[in-house]
């Protein structure tokens, strides 16, 4: 039985530690701060009871300590909402296998009901442990003190309005009295009672929240049996002659398809302009509806997979060689796509969908991959944690290129063709994005032109994001870097005059040339 007042003691002072680190504050450095508490105390408050985790469990700390971190070092939405998104994830990970390790083994559907396990856990262990507590200690004879919390509280509920009515009285009667009650009220500032009881309030739940996951952890992480691991969840009911019709069916489908684009691998521009097609349409319309395809494909090789019966070897490879032929063309088909959106790029620039899509695709397609060496291996349960490092990779790729980043080096390089640098939409960005603009400005291969579109864009976007929280509780690194740049061009910057007219902002660089700093066009 775990130590009762250790336990609570230790939940509340993180709950106080999330109101000193987040009430008020932009999330910056904070969430890091939070995830290193909560771990360091959770595993410590178990250990005074020896309970510790297992060796396959720590290796969870290695995704936890990376996206936590990265949630103060990049700035960009999606990248900042999937890092604190599989933070959290991977720590409900960790909670869920703590003494029994096996994550690395679980389903889909492990990962589902282990999240609703814990989830339940979390709501109603606090109160089972409460009582448990006090069964515990009244069977062994242990005298149960008094409790006098609730005399005292009614008698303080009694007393206030008395001594508020006699206070008023005596106020009234002597001026003197009556400033010195006022400077003794403002000392506990009431007008902020209720914002104090919030506070309170959400304190405590977090307490409690807390002590069920680690109640949890402590008690029913060791018992992990694994839905489908000895029986299966659905047996296969479908034969295998249908399967591979329906298999076939699609291929048959989709080499035709292929077929047709083998024509726009090696003719490009030309094929698309005979066949009276913009980069537009030809780019844009075709790139989601074939990603569409992808999934839908490799949700549906898992769903036959899961339901066809193949009671016989020969059976077994054939499936297996109809699984490998149609991720062959639906990787085909994602190059096409790929092919698609590098032509829209070229033409239209860099956006942050695009970006998204670019990385996208490329776990996507080892994800299909591993699908196949999975079921030519007979191990399609390890699917579920196939997918997750696909996830990884996915939001590891986002942060190491540092999308805003990407988006800036891409569209300058284009524009050293003689495109146009959309400024405007550069300026929109995140923080992320003034490394990358400060080093165009330094790189001589720019044109002028060019380079004030870039100069323009750092000082829309250093107007714009004017006057963010400077506590200690919200730094990020993103940030700070683009102060430290913008210090050591201010001279150059301030150059530029920001006028603001009829509701619009714009730019005047010494030259006497004009940018707006909102986009008028919709970026996708």
């Amino acid at each position: 039985m775990l130590n009762s007042k250790r336990l609570w003691t230790t939940t509340l002072l993180l709950g106080i530690a999330f109101d000193i680190l987040f009430w008020k504050n932009t999330p910056g450095v904070s969430f890091a701060i939070f995830v290193a508490l909560i771990l360091f105390s959770g595993i410590r408050v178990l250990a005074e009871d020896d309970i510790h985790p297992v060796r396959r469990s720590y290796w969870l700390f290695l995704p936890i300590s990376f996206f936590a971190v990265m949630t103060f070092i990049r700035a960009e939405p999606m990248t900042t909402f999937l890092n604190y998104t599989l933070t959290l994830v991977f720590m409900g990970f960790f909670a869920l296998s703590f003494l029994g390790g096996r994550w690395l083994f679980y389903s889909i559907s492990d990962y589902i009901a282990g999240f609703l396990r814990l989830g339940g856990n979390a709501l109603v262990n606090g109160f089972s442990f409460i009582s448990e507590t006090r069964k515990q200690r009244e069977e062994a004879g242990v005298e149960t003190k008094k409790n006098n919390f609730w005399p005292i509280l009614r008698g303080l509920f009694i007393a206030l309005p008395v001594v508020a009515i006699f206070a008023g009285l005596l106020s009234s009667a002597d001026l003197v009295f009556a400033q010195r009650m006022e400077e003794f009220i403002k000392l506990f500032r009431l007008e902020n009672l209720p914002e104090y009881i919030f506070r309170g309030i959400y304190i405590l739940i977090i307490a409690y929240i807390l002590v069920g996951v680690l109640l949890y952890a402590a008690h029913k992480s060791q018992d992990e049996k694994l839905i489908g691991e000895e029986k299966p969840v659905l047996a296969p009911f479908l034969g295998f002659t249908e399967a591979s019709i329906v298999l076939g069916s699609v291929l048959l489908l989709f080499a035709a398809f292929v077929l047709v684009q083998f024509q726009y691998f090696f003719g490009g521009q030309a094929n698309i302009n005979i066949e009276g097609f913009t980069y537009a349409e030809y780019a844009r319309r075709g790139f989601g509806e074939l990603v569409t395809v992808a999934v839908f494909s490799l949700l549906l090789f898992l769903g036959l997979s899961s339901i066809a019966r193949r009671e016989q070897t020969s059976q077994q490879k054939t499936f297996s060689g109809l699984g490998i032929t149609l991720v062959g063309l639906v990787l085909v088909m994602l190059v096409s796509a790929f092919q698609r959106l590098t032509l829209y790029e070229t033409n239209y620039g860099f956006s942050r969908l695009r970006a998204y899509s670019h990385i996208f695709m490329i776990w996507l397609g080892a994800l299909l991959v591993a699908v196949v060496v999975l079921e030519f291996l007979r191990r399609q349960r390890a699917f579920a944690p196939a997918m997750a490092f696909a996830i990884i990779g996915f939001a590891a790729s986002l942060n190491l290129l540092s999308v805003d980043g990407l988006i800036v080096r891409q569209n300058v390089e284009r524009s050293r063709g003689g495109a146009e640098l959309d400024m405007a939409y550069l300026a929109s960005l995140s923080d992320d994005i003034v490394p990358a603009l400060v080093d165009a400005m330094d790189d001589p291969g720019v044109s002028r032109v060019t380079r004030e579109a870039v100069a323009a864009s750092l000082v829309c976007h250093r107007d714009q994001t004017t006057g963010r929280s400077t506590d200690w509780q919200s730094f990020h690194l993103s940030t700070w870097t683009a102060s430290r740049d913008y210090a050591a061009i201010k001279s150059e910057l301030d150059s530029y005059s920001v006028n603001n007219d009829d509701w619009r902002q714009h730019v005047i660089s010494p030259n006497g040339a004009e940018f707006d700093c909102y986009d008028r066009f919709t970026w996708d």
